[in-house]
């Protein structure tokens, strides 16, 4: 099936978010809660990104207002356009990921650091590990096996990082 793209490219972002409304009509704070339940821990899209992007989309034509909701609630849906823009979007090699990790950030300049500090810093950072490690593998199996690649690469990501802290050189914190 080919598809027929709108003028300009989709960002991640957008897709994301075309991505969430192919399961159906969501409004904004329903959107910013999906991104965060399912795609909050290796993607990062704030409310204000969303209200932004569904203004954007809505102009593009590729989302449309679906009426009004509860509480002045917007719900929004895709128009033929949108699917098409998805398709596109999801279709398309994605780009290098980008290792924004910020305790890699601390541990190399933390000879400027006390380093009982430094220690508390890394042992925190455990344990948001080992919480979001065991959330995962709490959380058994999605039926979905596109769903469940992506928790199994949470999953080993969560361990690898705990044996990368459980393998620090003690001469970081002396």
């Amino acid at each position: 099936m080919e598809c027929q793209v709108p003028e300009g490219e989709v960002n991640a972002t957008a897709g994301s978010l075309l991505g969430f409304l192919e399961d159906g009509e969501q409004t904004g704070y329903g959107l910013a809660k999906l991104a965060e339940e399912l795609i909050g821990d290796f993607w990062s899209i704030t409310r204000s990104q969303v209200y932004r992007e569904l203004g954007a989309l809505a102009e593009r034509g590729l989302i449309e207002a679906a009426g009004s909701g509860p509480r002045s609630a917007r719900p929004y849906r895709l128009t033929q356009a949108g699917h098409d823009a998805f398709l596109a979007w999801v279709s398309a090699p994605p780009s290098s990921e980008h290792i924004r990790f910020p305790l890699l950030l601390t541990v190399s300049f933390g000879r400027w650091l006390d380093p009982r500090l430094l220690k508390t810093v890394v042992v925190t950072h455990r344990e948001v590990h080992a919480k979001r490690l065991a959330n995962y593998e709490s959380t058994g199996n999605p039926s979905d096996p596109h769903l469940d690649a992506v928790l199994s690469f949470g999953i080993h990501y969560e361990r690898a990082v705990l044996e990368w802290i459980d393998n620090l050189p003690s001469a970081l914190f002396r």
